[in-house]
């Protein structure tokens, strides 16, 4: 068949033309200019050397941190698979266009075919291109698509065996996970492929007249055979698409549980065998057009297809739910429950959960604690959530550094004793840069670093409020010894820095307003000469590598600096935790990172929203704390801890789980990636620490998941939710949960304190009682290569008194409390409070701690107070204690906890040293001013006065005293919605304010 089968001859023209004349008449190109060609040929030149060199400085980057294998290992997967990928795809088009162009018919002229001659004469002089270029560009988007799947392919060639099987199919987990995701992709993949086929085949044959769409369609055997091919292709794959559903059931997702339930098992799998075998037979039909040469069979072959689709796919199963399973629904669904709660927490990591009752009591007696002595040190009170600022104001030393937004806490041996500590690095910080000083040169090779750590205790305070630093001021030895205190690589480091070659980096001012200067001599970054210059140059855009002197061929460029990023970059299997923290370990500051192998294929467990689990008041309200990017989950395993060196960038990933299959399938596709955990040396093990990612994703688990008997499951009656977080407000509170808090504690049954993760649970409603305490085990110990005993245990305490208050509870009593401090000038907490905001200062309450002593639930709060102004920042000025319906709060936990239990608590905190309230200068309460701080004081008693002895001291306490019941009025009056009564009661609260003003300043 030629090309001249259609329109007319070659050669011809029509009447009274002659083809020089038809030549003369065509119009001529316009010429294209010179300037134009060589800009558009420059532009391309740019593009693909921007291009290359973009890929180049990747390489570079890869080698610097000897991880080429991992980028090598994704570029070839990526490549191969688009490659394959594409090719097949462009080849199926284009074999669809060509077989049906090539048997295209030749019909004599009719109105039925005269109708697409025009759009053929339109088609033809750019046939042959469109006939190579559309195959190749869809190609191109199917093999984008395809390259995606790298790790999915990579996972299914590499797979191993979980050891256990899932109890409906009787197979391996392995195959849901590793398996059964390369299958599904393969037969999407191949469904959109013959679609595409199929639709370029159609229309070929439509436009060239293998089908004809008038009175009556109709098409040629040639265009019947080849449709009919590629349509039973199509079906087949749908045939084992029906029968691959069938496994994807053990992750459907229902209102009630992930998993096969009764009506899945009895109807739905069935029926997904049974439209197998009908696609089956449907795919034989289009093949029997070859020889039958009609579409009736096919045609006939759909409409069954359909008919089962809907009655024995849709209908069957609808009618088995409502009519069987609905009237007998617990007892049918009660052994797939048990699946479900099985399967949950073993994915999840919390099957070996230690649940133990708590026989709880409420009242508070001399001498309680006194078998919890060895837990009561290890309260932690200054609050990583709240003293950033003060860690600024107190040791940045210039604008130009900055702490996180929330610093970490660790544990260091302090005096032979393991302390645990609050601690953050002095990053660097450019926006605090001089305005003056803000330049290229200036920002990328003077400025590149931070410099060394600041640590406090976490359990003392200063006498005017202020942490109790031992790690601190530039330039001197602290506690922690001799380490490289520059941080080149941070949580807020620049984009980039050039550096080395021995020129000035700036380090700090010295004590006489003296720069103190350094050159990096660390093998972190990439070297660079003349031609790496050049392509950097590129990538960054900036013509200053080229031209400045500041870079050199001996010069080093920092990139890529974030820890998370460097981490995930070199581990892009790994889900990385929201927290990065700094340790300081044989002489150098590492960033450790916890990394979690995860999927969303393990068969009945239950699904977890990532962003969702791991949110919390810390991480909608910070920026150095991050939720878990989105996705789903129902399985994951802290498999990795990944440590960043902050001077040389270098990048470790520990095995920390030797037992999780998607791991060990890891290390098989980079078996140099992932250091053995046998060569964790102990100086590090002592600051490895359970995730608390991870803790929060158990914790959302187990608000259900606590619940083991499949009766009581299925009722939901015993479900369980997170506390929101009292501390943020009231608007806050509807969607910020408490965040889980880490401390050293000695669970009932453990025989001394360990440095824990703890969250606690309320019921579902509205009720704010407390019924569970969970608390994760998570010191690692000291050993090489070992991790200690009953590292990761889960314990869960069931309170067996359902009257023990919850947290939003317990903080609201502390507001208001009528409770007065044996060491205070102001009376009552309630008072305190008032007096501070009269005074202009903000009150933050801290971390509500929540302790299992005493036989009972110990609830600590720490109360900070900041001034107005600038500079001012947060001091710890009060500690708040609640058991059961008693609270006491004093400057100091160990008076708090005295007071609270009749006079001796038993046990003591170690803060005796700051037994006073401070007010928002720092100045102790109850030390009248020019008195120095732990003078001779009264002698405690269970409610001190205010000031008396004048008038104005009197007027100045019964002011406070009607404020604070004005404020109360006032809450009381906003929760029942009686806005007329809150109007009046914030009159008395501004009347009440105005007479405390007048008679402060003259009281003593």
């Amino acid at each position: 068949m030629s090309d001249s089968d259609f329109g007319p001859p070659k050669g011809t023209f029509g009447d009274g033309e002659e083809p020089g004349a038809a030549r003369r008449a065509a119009p001529m190109p316009p010429s294209r200019s010179p300037l134009v060609t060589a800009l558009v040929v420059a532009g391309a030149l740019l593009l693909v050397v921007a291009t290359l060199a973009t890929f180049w400085t990747e390489v570079l980057w890869y080698q610097s941190v000897d991880f080429s294998g991992v980028f090598a290992t994704q570029l070839v997967t990526k490549v191969v698979l688009g490659l394959i990928g594409g090719l097949f795809t462009a080849a199926v088009v284009w074999s669809s266009i060509h077989v049906a162009f090539r048997n295209r018919p030749i019909y004599a002229p009719s109105p039925d075919t005269q109708a697409m001659e025009h759009y053929r004469q339109l088609v033809e002089p750019m046939r042959r291109t469109a006939t190579i270029a559309a195959p190749l560009a869809i190609g191109l988007f199917a093999g984008l698509s395809a390259a995606t799947q790298w790790d999915t392919f990579l996972l299914w060639r590499n797979g191993t065996t979980f050891g256990t099987t899932d109890p409906e199919f009787g197979l391996d987990i392995g195959f849901f996970v590793f398996d059964l995701p390369w299958i599904n992709f393969l037969v999407s993949f191949l469904t959109m492929v013959l679609v595409l086929g199929f639709i370029a085949a159609a229309f070929t044959h439509y436009l060239y007249g293998g089908i004809v769409a008038g009175q009556r369609t109709r098409s040629t055997q040639a265009a019947r055979v080849h449709l009919s091919v590629i349509a039973a292709a199509l079906v087949l794959v749908r045939a084992v698409a029906f029968w691959v559903d069938r496994y994807n059931l053990a992750n459907a997702q229902s209102t009630r549980m992930t998993g096969i339930q009764y009506t899945e098992a009895h109807a739905v799998i069935p029926t997904k065998g049974i439209l197998a075998i009908a696609a089956l037979m449907c795919a034989v039909m289009f093949v029997s057009t070859i020889w039958t040469r009609s579409w009736r069979l096919p045609l006939v072959g759909v409409a069954v297809l359909a008919v089962v689709v809907v009655a024995v796919g849709g209908i069957y199963p609808a009618l088995v739910q409502s009519l069987k399973v609905r009237p007998s629904e617990k007892s049918l669904e009660l052994p797939y429950i048990e699946r479900n709660i099985a399967a949950t927490r073993a994915a999840y990591g919390f099957d070996d959960v230690k649940v133990e009752p708590y026989d709880t009591l409420t009242t508070a007696s001399q001498g309680q604690l006194r078998d919890d002595a060895a837990t009561i040190p290890g309260i932690r009170l200054i609050d990583p959530n709240v003293v950033s600022p003060t860690f600024k104001q107190l040791e940045a030393s210039k604008g130009y550094y900055q702490f996180a937004d929330v610093l970490d806490v660790d544990r260091y041996n302090l005096d032979g004793n393991l302390t645990d500590t609050v601690i953050a690095v002095r990053e660097l910080d450019l926006t605090g840069v001089p305005d003056g000083q803000r330049n290229w040169l200036n920002d990328h090779t003077v400025y590149t670093h931070g410099y060394g750590v600041v640590a406090a205790k976490g359990n003392t305070r200063e006498d005017d409020g202020r942490p109790t630093f031992f790690e601190s001021q530039i330039g001197t030895t602290g506690v922690l010894g001799e380490y490289e205190p520059r941080i080149y690589f941070g949580e807020s480091s620049p984009e980039y820095s050039i550096v080395g070659a021995g020129k000035k980096e700036f380090d700090y001012l010295s004590d006489g307003n003296v720069q103190v200067t350094n050159s990096y001599a660390g093998k972190g970054g990439v070297e660079l000469d003349a031609l790496r210059r050049i392509a950097y140059a590129f990538k960054y855009r900036e013509i200053n590598f080229l031209l400045s002197d500041a870079v050199t061929n001996d010069s080093r460029l920092l990139d890529h600096r974030t820890p998370r990023e460097r981490v995930e970059r070199v581990a892009p299997w790994l889900t990385l935790d929201g927290n990065a923290y700094p340790v300081v370990v044989d002489g150098r500051v590492q960033w450790v990172l916890d990394g979690y192998t995860t999927t969303d294929m393990y068969p009945y467990s239950e699904m977890a929203t990532l962003d969702a689990a791991t949110s919390d008041s810390v991480t909608r309200t910070r920026d150095s704390v991050q939720a878990i990017r989105s996705g789903q989950i129902n399985y994951v395993r802290n498999s990795v801890k990944a440590t960043v060196d902050a001077y040389d960038g270098t990048v470790t990933l520990y095995q920390w789980d030797e037992e999780d299959p998607i791991l060990a399938a890891w290390m098989k596709i980079f078996p140099d990636a992932v250091t053995p955990l046998s060569e964790i040396k102990g100086s590090l093990m002592e600051h490895l620490r359970y995730p608390e990612d991870l803790f929060k994703i158990q914790r959302q688990l187990l608000t259900k998941y606590h619940e083991t008997d499949a009766g009581s499951f299925y009722g939901g009656q015993t479900f369980w939710r997170v506390p929101l977080d009292p501390t943020r407000g009231a608007n806050a509170e509807q969607s910020l949960l408490q965040p889980p808090y880490y401390l050293s504690l000695a669970m009932p049954g453990q025989e001394e304190p360990a440095f824990s993760l703890t969250s606690t649970f309320m019921p579902v409603g509205d009720r704010n009682l407390l019924t569970g305490f969970l608390a994760a085990d998570g010191d690692a110990g000291s050993e090489d290569g070992k991790k200690k005993p009953g590292y990761g245990q889960l314990r869960l305490l069931e309170p067996t008194n359902t009257t023990v208050k919850g947290p939003g509870q317990v903080y609201n009593d502390m507001r208001s409390s009528q409770v007065s401090s044996t060491d205070s000038g102001f009376g009552t907490l309630a008072q305190f409070i008032s007096t501070t905001a009269l005074q202009g200062a903000e009150v933050t309450f801290g971390n509500q701690l929540t302790l299992p002593v005493g036989g009972g639930v110990l609830y600590v709060q720490p109360i900070y107070v900041q001034a107005s102004g600038a500079g001012a920042y947060p001091r710890l000025s009060a500690v708040a204690v609640a058991f059961g319906e008693k609270i006491a709060w004093a400057g100091s936990l160990d008076d708090a906890l005295n007071d609270l239990f009749g006079g001796s608590s038993g046990a003591a905190a170690g803060d005796q040293g700051t037994d006073t309230p401070v007010t928002p200068d720092g100045t102790p309460t109850g030390t009248p001013t020019g008195t120095p701080t732990g003078a001779p004081t009264a002698s405690p008693t269970t409610s001190a006065p205010a000031p008396t002895g004048t008038p104005d001291a009197d007027a100045l306490r019964q002011a406070l005293a009607d404020a604070d019941a004005a404020f109360r009025d006032g809450e009381e009056a906003l929760r029942n919605g009686d806005f007329a009564a809150y109007g009046e009661a914030q009159e008395r609260l501004e009347e009440a304010l105005a007479r405390a003003a007048a008679a402060a300043p003259e009281a003593p």
